[in-house]
């Protein structure tokens, strides 16, 4: 039997940690290779579903995060026109009984700090950081990476968790980005900076046209986090640059003052030119395969970019016990249950991407969707979703 005894992580992100820990709680040596100078986590707030924290239970990490998560009570969608509400999904106790976990927003430091710390006390971790990977190369029984000072590194397996401009995806996969030509700024606002009415215990969307505006605390609620996403006028190119207010509030004409009142906030603004990928029908080949943004980047409409590459980590290591340590098998199996779920997300957050940012007749239409609706009928609809588990994960969902 071929059974695995070593893997290279690429990527040290949330991923990368998750797949580290994921890998050697199940008997494999992990050598993580990082590009950057030290490995950590930069960026504002993320939101957590029931599924992420059944991922960070089956890690072991579930108990750390939560003590570092909020708690929030609904999650809301406003009119950001003419200020109403349009949808409100209580996420207290009938909604944790219902998933079997909570809803909650944390600093993504937070969270990444919580599984790397886990995975460093696992001896079967070892990491290098500054590290950049250009290149690899598979044999018939291992595979072998090379970073940009001619390093080599060999192992039985290789994961790539190296971001959406992934390295090791070009490497197997070699396909284009799908830019989306919507702009993301992301700003961390001090409580006693965030305007009281909008001190509120969810994340609140405010869908706009072409545009919306999100909000939520961080840190016990000492912080806010702020998202504002517009598309983009002019031909726009993936990356990160520094923005500029200016350019924020002329996408924002028209919107109503209580959501407007957040842009005079933030005393600085990091902008997101983001994209996606058409989902692969494979990840990889042999010995070789993909988790999180490098297998599935996905725009931030459903705020599910790092439950599934959560996800993804646990449903990695469940596949190699069910094949018993064979991780070319095992590969084979966590792609055919990780391709479809994680194809829905994408094609799923387009379309709520074309939701939140509805104007016109198309506004009026989104408004009247969730008209009579109750909890029970959200909760059905979200099924598919939070009702992710490790004991269901090498099961079609």
């Amino acid at each position: 039997m071929n059974k695995t005894e070593t893997a290279i992580v690429v990527g040290g992100g949330i991923g990368g940690a998750a797949a580290a820990l994921a890998l050697a709680k199940v008997g494999i040596k992990v050598l993580l290779l990082e590009q950057a100078h030290e490995i950590g986590e930069i960026g504002a707030g993320i939101q957590l579903g029931p599924n992420a924290f059944s991922a960070l239970d089956s890690l072991g990490v579930g108990e750390v995060v939560r003590q570092r998560a909020v708690f929030t009570d609904h999650i809301s969608m406003m009119d950001a026109v003419d200020g109403k509400e349009v949808v409100r999904v209580e996420t207290g106790p009938e909604f944790q009984a219902r998933f079997g976990g909570p809803y909650a927003v944390i600093h993504r430091v937070d969270i990444h700090d919580a599984v790397w710390q886990a995975a460093l006390k696992n001896p079967l971790v070892s990491y290098k950081t500054a590290t950049r990977v250009v290149d690899l190369h598979t044999y018939e029984n291992g595979v072998e990476v090379i970073d940009e000072q001619g390093n080599r590194y060999r192992a039985d397996v290789l994961v790539g968790c190296d971001g959406g401009k992934s390295i090791v995806r070009a490497k197997t996969l070699n396909d284009s980005p799908r830019v989306t030509g919507h702009v993301v700024y992301r700003a961390v606002v001090d409580k006693d900076d965030m305007p009281e009415d909008l001190r509120i215990n969810a994340p609140v969307l405010w869908g706009g046209p072409r545009c919306h505006l999100v909000h939520y605390p961080l840190r016990g609620g000492a912080q806010y986090n702020l998202v504002v996403t517009f598309h983009s006028r002019k031909p726009e190119e993936w990356g990160v640059t520094d923005g500029s207010k200016e350019e924020v509030l002329s996408y924002f004409e028209g919107i109503h003052p209580r959501p407007r009142q957040m842009l005079d906030k933030p005393t600085s603004w990091r902008r997101w030119a983001t994209a996606d990928r058409e989902p692969a029908a494979s990840w990889g080949t042999g010995r070789v395969t993909l988790l999180g943004d490098a297998a599935h980047p996905v725009a931030q409409y459903m705020a599910q970019g790092a439950c599934m590459a959560l996800e993804d980590a646990v449903t990695l290591g469940e596949a190699i016990k069910a094949c018993d340590g064979d991780a070319v098998k095992a590969f084979e199996l966590y792609q055919s249950v990780r391709i479809p779920r994680t194809a829905r997300i994408v094609w799923s957050t387009r379309e709520m991407g074309r939701i939140y940012h509805a104007d016109g007749v198309e506004r009026q239409v989104r408004n009247l969707l969730w008209k009579g609706k109750g909890q029970q009928d959200f909760y059905r609809g979200m099924e598919w979703l939070y009702g992710w588990k490790e004991e269901n994960c090498l099961e079609p969902r």
